[in-house]
């Protein structure tokens, strides 16, 4: 490998490190993106018989201990339990739109290595091209396969590496763009249904109603 990096010339250089942050980047998101996922559906049904039951400081306490940007997203929901159903609604798409920059983080660096490493190899071929025409231009317009060889072998060295580089990073990218999109979609879902939960239903209250008798009613009238 350090063998094709000198033959390669300057710009292989750049392209290794692009390889080296690509491979960073998503070794990172990946074990981010893991400790944040969490089953929303077997999450949100222990969660309801604790509102049920209007239980919701223990509520809170799992919401809280769980990781993760849906958690975070239903802890905002139930702290503020008592409003309106309009309010909560807000109150979620905002938790949500703040954790969609976590998410998203280092995503764009990824995108730009996938663009960035074949340009830098197709500068690498040009420059390469460019070795060559010159050996001719100073033999007179006349060089020999071995002369001529150098250049052409360190152009096609760094646009191989380029694509080496570029192919999966976009792989990467791309996997790592679903992931988020999928997670998206469980904090619009549990955003929905936490509404929903903590405004339809009922307190199981056994207060007794005590009325006046209607002959004592309408004789104080």
């Amino acid at each position: 490998m350090i063998d094709y990096l000198q033959k390669g010339g300057l710009l292989m250089w750049p392209i290794l490190i692009c390889s080296i942050i690509s491979i960073a980047v998503f070794a990172e998101r990946l074990f981010y993106l893991h400790r944040a996922s969490i089953h929303v559906g077997e999450f949100l049904k222990g969660l309801a018989n604790l509102i049920r039951r209007r239980n919701f400081a223990e509520a809170l306490h799992e919401s809280a201990g769980t990781p993760g940007p849906v958690a975070r997203v239903i802890h905002a929901a139930i702290i503020r339990h008592d409003l309106p159903r309009a309010e909560l609604r807000e109150i979620v798409q905002e938790a949500a739109q703040l954790e969609v920059p976590k998410l998203e983080r280092f995503l764009g660096v990824l995108a730009t290595l996938a663009y960035l490493a074949p340009l830098l190899g197709l500068l690498g071929t040009v420059a390469g091209m460019i070795e060559s025409f010159g050996v001719i231009a100073a033999n007179g317009g006349y060089a020999t396969v071995t002369e001529l060889s150098g250049g052409i072998y360190k152009s096609l060295l760094t646009t191989a590496a380029g694509l080496v580089v570029a192919a999966p990073t976009f792989v990467a990218y791309s996997y790592l763009s679903s992931r988020v999109n999928m997670m998206m979609h469980d904090m619009e879902r549990a955003g929905i249904e936490i509404v929903h939960l903590l405004t339809e239903s009922e307190p199981e209250s056994g207060i007794i109603s005590f009325q006046q008798p209607r002959e004592r009613r309408s004789r104080d009238q």
